[in-house]
């Protein structure tokens, strides 16, 4: 018995499953939550978290020789040339321990928070991206976090100390023709005895050549005894029936260790299944609760590279009699990437440290750390190379051929383009934060806009929907953020926070609004809810700032220059957001919609003449039939 290629689902069958993976309950408090209910909830942000002193000794210790090993043993510019990081670096991470920043020190980790093991990734991707992106996958979604959520005491005993110092591992859930809709996954696990056993194609297996465990999501068919549905599984890679079939190439990280890995009748224990059967999707979900924190880490590691990089350079730079950087053209972009990156860190640090407290729900902050980080990021970076002109176009390797500094900025903005993709698209995000951001109101008015729901649910949902709006909208028209002499203790960013106040009422407002107009079409307004999250990301990056800002002046460390970074930050993000509102009502997305379907149905074809299209004529999609390989396995793991 082999699970199909495809499966074929309807569109509700599929909000069906993504919705059943989602954690529904809220046991406690979020800050990015009630924000989106108009309630600028400060408490839960300031004063800002500090870390404990044992965790902050042991933190910087291993930075510090983490540190030593990045300037002594890792070779950006030779991982870009041979496209591969040479195994004796990564010797040299499992002996450092790097492979178990996160892991319990009584499995053989090293037990870090989630601030210093961010701050490790972004010291590491400063260096090598794809050094830190193979670090990030192992631990931030490979087999050690979801082994530490959902893993009995017998796999972590089992797995931990290997994942700690000898063992990488990788996740495998995308397939050929399934990405961010699961409900249409094709692998199978079908039970045998004590035993499933597994066939099926996974794509994009970040780790996946090198790996020695992975974390496989498959899906079990229901039977007898047999809940079913999308599992987890840990997986020896070497295990007989598993081909890494080919080693992908990209456009950047030219040094990431990813691959097609193919499946065929590959016996895994049933000791092996991690959780219950059916719950593989809301492991994942819940998993990356805090793993998304990992890549917005990179970008802050990468937003601190391209300041150093641009004030060196636009000092040295002449142009018209002047330093570049005096122009004001070049000096408004050095500004940009100043202000953005102490925001940037400034989300990073705050979510982090609430992760390591485990006071508050961070789901939503996780998830726009994650979509902020990466779209600021590629914004930062492409600044650079714009700030570095004809030399940010020209590589490293060249600028050093003809006498000139090695400067791979082009290679850092080939490098973080794939971070608005990696672990969820921009697009995605968008549509995850929104169904968080409304889940109160479709706790209370679900059935009211459901067209499938009977009369009598929709008379039960309007008497619950009454109750909560009559005590909700209310609270909406006025508050703190109105008042003249709110949030005094912030000096001179007072005035921003009472701007985000306001700003998170009428965020509420417009959101309510929406949902009254559109009901149960709410969902279809993908161009809308993207412009409500893009708000919220910015009122929660300019609260993080503040917040910093005033953490760092209350401790003497840089308080007055950070007060000013968190004043231009807030500056820049207030035109983004007046421009966002404006947005929501004003914009071309009807439109939009009628040039899509001209396109689609041929109209504009005469458009396409004149030019030749130097694609091969292959399939779109590679066959992901079942079955045994046909080529030699290119897996290659590294002892």
């Amino acid at each position: 018995m082999t699970a199909p290629t495809t499966r074929n689902v309807s569109e509700h069958e599929a909000r069906q499953v993504a919705e059943a993976a989602r954690e529904r309950g809220w046991r406690k408090p979020s800050f990015a939550k009630e924000l989106f209910l108009g309630r600028f909830r400060l408490d839960l942000i300031h004063p800002h978290p500090a870390p404990a002193a044992e965790d902050v000794r042991r933190g910087e210790a291993f930075l510090a020789a983490l540190r030593t090993f990045c300037e002594t043993q890792i070779d950006g510019a030779r991982i870009e040339r041979e496209g591969q990081i040479p195994d004796e670096t990564v010797r040299g991470l499992k002996e450092l321990g790097a492979l178990g920043m996160k892991i319990d020190t009584k499995y053989g980790g090293l037990g870090l928070t989630q601030v210093y093991y961010n701050r490790a990734l972004a010291l590491v991707g400063s260096v090598s991206p794809a050094t830190g992106a193979l670090l990030s996958a192992h631990q931030s979604i490979g087999v050690p976090q979801p082994l530490k959520l959902f893993g009995t005491q017998e796999q972590k005993d089992t797995f931990l100390p290997r994942c700690a110092r000898t063992d990488i591992s990788a996740f495998l859930l995308t397939e050929p023709d399934v990405g961010s809709d699961p409900a249409r996954l094709a692998t199978g696990a079908v039970p045998d005895g004590d035993d499933y056993v597994l066939d099926g194609v996974k794509l994009w297996t970040t780790n996946g050549v090198v790996a020695d465990l992975l974390v496989v999501m498959a899906r079990v068919p229901a039977s007898e005894g047999h809940k079913g549905g999308i599992t987890a599984f840990v997986v020896e890679a070497d295990a007989p029936g598993i081909t890494v079939e080919h080693r992908n190439a990209f456009m950047g990280l030219r040094g990431l260790e990813n691959g097609v890995t193919r499946f065929h009748r590959v016996r895994v224990p049933a000791a092996h299944r991690i959780g219950p059967e059916g719950a593989g999707l809301k492991i994942a979900l819940t998993t990356l609760n805090t793993g998304r924190l990992s890549l917005p880490a990179m970008c802050v590691g990468s937003g601190k590279w391209c300041l150093k990089i641009a004030r060196e350079w636009s000092a040295a730079r002449e142009q018209w009699g002047r330093p570049i950087a005096e122009h004001e053209a070049v000096g408004g972009k050095i500004s940009f990437i100043a202000a953005t990156t102490f925001a940037l860190e400034a989300v990073v640090e705050l979510a982090s440290q609430m992760a390591d407290e485990n006071r508050n729900d961070i789901r939503i902050e996780a998830a726009l750390a994650k979509l902020y980080g990466s779209e600021m990021g590629c914004l930062m970076a492409d600044e650079l190379v714009q700030i570095r002109g004809g030399r940010g176009f020209e590589t490293a390797a060249s600028l050093a051929a003809r006498g000139e500094r090695a400067v791979p900025a082009e290679q850092m903005l080939r490098d973080m383009r794939i971070n608005r993709i990696f672990e969820g698209s921009t697009e995605i995000m968008h549509l995850l934060i929104a169904r968080e951001a409304v889940d109160a109101h479709l706790s209370v008015a679900g059935d009211l806009i459901d067209p499938r729901a009977s009369l009598a649910d929709k008379g039960r949902a309007a008497a619950k929907a009454g109750g909560f709006y009559a005590r909700w909208l209310p609270t909406l028209v006025t508050g703190p953020g109105q008042l003249p002499r709110t949030y005094q203790e912030f000096g001179p960013l007072a005035g921003h926070l009472r701007y985000v106040e306001r700003a998170a009422r009428k965020l509420a407002r417009a959101t309510f609004y929406a949902m009254s107009r559109w009901q149960g079409r709410m969902e279809t307004k993908q161009g809308f809810l993207g412009r409500i999250v893009d708000i919220g990301a910015e009122l929660f990056a300019m609260s993080a700032a503040c917040v910093r800002a005033e953490h760092l002046r209350a401790t003497g460390d840089h308080g007055r220059a950070a007060r000013q970074l968190a004043d231009a930050f807030c500056r820049q993000s207030r035109i983004r957001v007046d421009e966002l509102f404006g947005r929501l009502w004003t914009n071309t997305d009807d439109l939009d919609r009628k040039v899509v379907a001209g396109v689609l149905g041929g109209g504009y074809t005469w458009l396409e003449e004149g030019i030749l299209d130097p694609s091969d004529d292959g399939p779109w999609i590679a066959d992901a039939t079942p079955g045994p390989s046909a080529t030699d396995s290119v897996h290659r793991p590294i002892r």
